[in-house]
């Protein structure tokens, strides 16, 4: 029994729950106002949408041959026989289905908005790697991470909260998203030599090892800039917004790992990104 939850809890990749949780606090932060059982409700159906789109992902990098013996990431559960192809179809579904009933709760207090948002987030997190067009397969991964892991859930957290949108939050919305790429972009730059064996055409792929190393530094200084400049441009920029640049002190040595190495090391430059963006979120609280 512990085995197979073992199993289970190595398929729903808990590291990568920071990408999903990361967005609310900064949406949180920005709404003037909170409803707490909504900020509740958000991060449960947040959590399942990244768990169950981890779950797809082992499934159809399983059914399309995406994964081979020389993997350099965490071990895909249905590929290396640990949960059947029928169990992890059953999982999915049911992940999928607790997060849409927690997020008809969300759709009756923000209506039609909220149901486009979390039904495309649905749609997304199966099409990632599902579908006749898989999108992390054709080099627009990074599309859908940047907008459902930034802008949109944001933006829905605000909404959900406060009932307020604005350009200033979707800008700002973009620095999680960023932070959420660069770990995509170290994802595929320590896949790059499989994936192109197998025919994932990441941006790693097409555009280049070296892409992936300056997207993984851009995405990161970036989301930095971006509050910066914006209370800036405001006239509003003072020190406290200033401790924003904190967060690229633990970046330092991540980036120099990710110019000189590569292989399975690039595992903890991927899980410590993870907690650069837990760090940036609480800074960005303390900031803003």
């Amino acid at each position: 029994m512990l085995k197979v939850l073992s199993n289970w809890f190595g398929a729903c990749r808990i590291k990568t729950i920071p990408a999903a949780i990361c967005p609310i606090i900064i949406g949180s932060t920005l709404a003037s106002s909170l409803d707490i059982p909504s900020l509740i409700l958000i991060l449960i159906s947040a959590v399942l949408i990244q768990i169950a789109t981890n779950l797809a992902n082992d499934y159809f990098d399983y059914k399309n041959d995406a994964d081979t013996p020389d993997r350099l990431g965490p071990v895909r559960a249905t590929t290396a026989g640990l949960i059947s192809a029928e169990s992890m179809k059953k999982g999915i579904i049911i992940t999928f289905s607790l997060a849409f009933i927690v997020g008809l709760f969300l759709v009756a207090r923000g209506g039609w908005p909220i149901l486009i948002i979390g039904l495309s987030s649905i749609l997304a997190g199966l099409l990632y790697t599902g579908g006749p067009y898989p999108l992390g397969y054709n080099g627009l991964g990074d599309i859908f991470v940047l907008l459902f892991f930034g802008p949109i859930a944001v933006a829905g957290t605000v909404y959900l909260n406060s009932f307020e949108f604005s350009r200033e939050i979707i800008l700002i919305g973009l620095a999680p998203g960023l932070l959420s790429t660069a770990i995509l972009a170290i994802n595929n730059l320590r896949d790059v030599d499989e994936d192109r064996k197998t025919g994932k055409r990441t941006l790693a792929v097409i555009l280049g090892s070296s892409f992936a190393k300056w997207e993984y530094v851009v995405c990161v200084i970036t989301a930095v800039a971006i509050p910066i400049i914006i209370k800036a441009s405001q006239g509003a920029l003072s020190y406290r917004v200033m401790i924003i640049l904190i967060t690229l002190i633990p970046t330092v040595p991540l980036i120099k790992t990710v110019f000189t190495k590569k292989g399975k090391i690039l595992n903890g430059v991927l899980a410590k990104t993870g907690l650069v963006m837990v760090m940036y979120a609480g800074l960005f609280y303390v900031a803003y």
